[in-house]
């Protein structure tokens, strides 16, 4: 009967983006075990197409308020027979899950009494990327092969894409509004692009496309329309990607398109930087105060497009 082990990752985006190294490196160190990621239902889709997981689970973040929903949590972790435990959440409702787990499994995280501790006290001045590499390295994880993305694909054929376009992702979170570039500058950098732009992003960034178009009446608004999978996809076929600092900018770099990432005051880019083969940051504080001269500019020396 293979080994069980069990992965945490419940979100965010830009967080399960920057775990697709782990997740390959947990799975060529267990190339004969059964791998089940525990997560929430807008990544389960994710998780189910990559090469890395036998079975995902989206019911990873019940609410502490529903006991049923808790109790068939802890039910379902107890009786899977798990031998190892990855925590790349690490946070306290993640590290709680041990006592649902149970004592028999080995854990690798910050639970109290893990047996595989990321015991460096200055774990949270890493970036995302390296802190997780540390944690498995401290779990006697010593190949890290580079993730494969070739699954994430998407049939674009139904958007009626221009040949050549820049990608434009204008959103972020909505408690964060200090990580929004201003729409109307991303406007004018759409209208000097030289090509067409698609903007990308949840219905909430709807009002915000429509600004964006309307600077640049030939962009594409593709908000609330597609799935991860078709951002990745686009970013593949875009020339270039501009975002802010939020998850889909995380998904551009990833799949290899020459991303550059704006950030500001409210989140810190040594932390939590989007990594790709051609990604760049450009950072201004306030970000409202950043120029569209400066991130044409930026734009113009990111790497080609291998």
């Amino acid at each position: 009967m293979p080994e069980r082990i069990l992965v945490i990752r419940l979100g965010a985006l830009g967080d399960f983006v920057q775990s697709f190294g782990p997740f390959a490196a947990i799975r060529a160190h267990h190339p004969g075990a059964r791998i089940t990621l525990l997560t929430t239902r807008p990544f389960a889709e994710l998780g189910r197409r990559s090469p890395w997981f036998d079975e995902v689970w989206d019911d990873g973040r019940p609410s502490w308020r529903d006991p049923g929903a808790l109790l068939a949590l802890a039910r379902r972790l107890r009786g899977a027979g798990v031998a190892r435990v990855y925590d790349l959440q690490t946070s306290s409702r993640s590290s709680r899950y041990r006592w649902l787990v149970g004592q028999g499994a080995e854990w690798s995280g910050i639970a109290r009494g893990a047996s595989h501790p990321h015991a460096n006290p200055d774990r949270d001045a890493l970036h995302t990327i390296e802190r997780q590499r540390e944690q498995l390295e401290m779990a006697g994880i010593a190949h890290f092969p580079p993730p494969a993305l070739d699954w994430l694909q998407a049939d674009l054929s139904r958007f009626n894409l221009p040949a050549r376009f820049g990608l434009l992702i204008p959103g972020a979170s909505p408690g964060r509004p200090l990580k929004r570039w201003p729409a109307e500058r991303f406007a004018a950098l759409a209208a000097g692009a030289g090509m067409p732009a698609v903007v990308v992003g949840g219905p909430a960034e709807r009002e915000i496309a429509a600004c964006i178009r309307h600077g640049a009446p030939g962009t594409l608004d593709l908000t609330g329309q597609t799935s991860f999978a078709e951002v990745a996809a686009l970013a593949r076929r875009a020339v270039w990607a501009v975002g802010n600092d939020t998850g889909p900018t995380h998904l551009a770099a990833a799949s290899g398109c020459p991303t550059l990432a704006l950030f500001g005051d409210d989140s810190d880019p040594a932390l939590c930087a989007p990594r790709g083969p051609a990604a760049a940051v450009l950072r201004h504080q306030p970000l409202a105060g950043l120029g569209v001269a400066a991130v044409a500019e930026a734009l113009a020396a990111l790497p080609p497009r291998a």
